[in-house]
């Protein structure tokens, strides 16, 4: 039977080709029990911002939990005939054995810095590679996007309008949760609010307004089939010269002998700026002061910072495509790379060189911290050595890698470790926050711990990934190593 959207789906199978056939021949070769580590990074911030948001690790942990190979995918696999026997015998009955570090998820992160590490053997380490990535790269994407409409909205809520527009069903719905945890308050997608337990909102279309013979008549049937939350589309005709007036003829010949009031308008064509200022006259004139504007149409911060700085008179913001698809930067780019081997007990560093700086590794097992001055706030984050001690009780050496010839020490400050484990030998032993928390956890670190310099649009302060002199020594002793190629 050919695989449909509604049949159910091993998303073990999503996986790039080169996985299977890079897996088979460490089988051949016996290297399914060596063990590797693997970093997952990214290199730069969407839109040339400051920093991202770390999303996606529920689903790379239910991912793991379920991986596993069928008898119909082993058959799918036979018939490429480019795998033995052996092979499929082993994934028939695969289950991943390793373990897996990451920052919590919505944690802030930076560029160059671990957000994840998988330690496994090295078959599991790599079959694992697309679907770790595109969880990662997709929630982080979107949440990172939401967070700097949020924060352009400026206090007023935004919610995700963005389903239709979304690049499929998974990511209409996985985009949803990414956006509420970047800030958004809810969302319009009916599936994500069931799965996620997100706040969903929603009322109705033009199409609603068209099929009665007058715009009045269609406000009225809404608005006595939802009189505790009537919010009106204002522009299907005309805004001020009818939506808005039938709007104010609603709330007082229907709602009011019934005790309620009008809870908003919607705009979602036009001048926004101009039509929200005349709409809150008429409405405020009408002793509707209460009533609230809601602005979609093609919304992200740019467009809303524009209408704050025209006064606009706009209470909450329903956005779209332009953020379900982070229409201004729709790629990510967190890649994985091999980081180290073990051998005889030990792991060897590996580094990855390119003739592009940005793409060399930085190798070998390590450690992540956050380092906060006394005041609290994150002045950059610190790359080691695994296994190294951090020292507090001096100033603590770093090596900034873009001026590595300066003599750099932090004074004064704490480090906190970002990574937490998530599985041992394959047994998950990380108790998963509720989405709630995450989504608070995001707004904690904002408001508290990240520079407003760094959470600028333009020019947006760099975050400095510092290094310890060993990490920098490990790194430029395999880079020397590597010139004599």
């Amino acid at each position: 039977m050919m695989k449909t959207q509604f049949n159910e789906r091993n998303i073990s199978m999503v996986m790039d080709m080169y996985e299977l056939t890079m897996s088979n021949g460490y089988f051949r070769k016996e290297y399914q029990d060596t063990v590797a580590a693997f970093d997952v990074f990214y290199r730069n911030n969407p839109d040339n911002a400051g920093f991202a948001i770390f999303a996606g690790l529920e689903q790379i942990i239910e991912y793991i939990q379920n991986l596993h190979f069928a008898q119909e995918d082993i058959d799918y696999l036979r018939s490429k005939k480019l795998f033995t026997e052996e092979f499929l015998d082993y994934l028939l009955h695969f289950r991943f054995k390793g373990d897996i570090y990451a920052m919590p998820e919505g944690t802030i992160m930076y560029p160059n810095e671990p957000v994840m590490t998988v330690v496994a053997p090295l078959i599991d380490a790599q079959l694992i590679e697309t679907a770790l990535l595109l969880e990662i790269n997709h929630q982080s994407l979107i949440a990172t996007k939401t967070n700097r409409i949020v924060r352009a909205a400026n206090g007023k809520p935004v919610s995700d309008f963005g389903a239709r527009r979304a690049h499929n069903v998974d990511a209409a719905v996985y985009g949803a949760r990414a956006a509420y945890i970047g800030g958004a308050v809810g969302t319009a997608t009916v599936l994500a609010g069931e799965m996620f337990d997100i706040p969903i909102s929603g009322t109705m279309a033009h199409s609603w307004v068209m099929c009665f013979d007058s715009e009045y008549e269609a406000f009225k049937a809404y608005a006595e089939g939802y009189p505790d939350s009537t919010v009106l589309l204002v522009d299907t005709y005309d805004v001020l010269k009818s939506g808005v007036p039938n709007a104010i003829r609603i709330a007082e010949e229907i709602l009011q002998p019934m005790g309620k009031r009008l809870k908003g308008i919607r705009l979602d064509s036009g001048d926004l700026a101009y039509l929200s200022k005349e709409a809150r006259k008429l409405l405020d004139d009408a002793g509707l002061q209460d009533c609230m504007i809601v602005a979609s149409n093609s919304l992200d911060e740019y467009t809303i910072t524009s209408l704050n700085r025209q006064e606009a008179r706009i209470d909450s913001y329903g956005v779209g495509e332009k953020l379900i698809t982070s229409y201004t930067s729709p790629v990510f780019g967190a890649v994985y790379k091999l980081a180290a081997i073990k051998k005889d007990g030990s792991f060897v560093p590996k580094i990855k060189i390119s003739e592009t700086i940005e793409k060399i590794t930085n190798p070998g097992m390590k450690e992540i911290y956050r380092v906060y001055d006394k005041d609290g706030k994150a002045i950059a984050d610190y790359l080691t050595v695994q296994g190294e001690e951090i020292d507090t009780s001096h100033p603590v050496r770093y090596v900034d890698p873009k001026h590595y010839w300066k003599d750099r020490s932090f004074v004064d400050c704490t480090f906190k470790p970002l990574r937490k484990q998530i599985f041992r030998n394959g047994e998950l032993i990380y108790k998963l926050p509720a989405l709630e928390e995450i989504r608070s956890y995001v707004k904690n670190q904002l408001e508290c711990e990240i520079w407003k310099e760094e959470q600028r649009f333009e020019n947006a302060h760099p975050h400095y990934l510092d290094m310890s002199p060993a990490m920098f020594e490990l790194k430029m002793g395999l880079l020397h190593e590597s010139s004599g190629i």
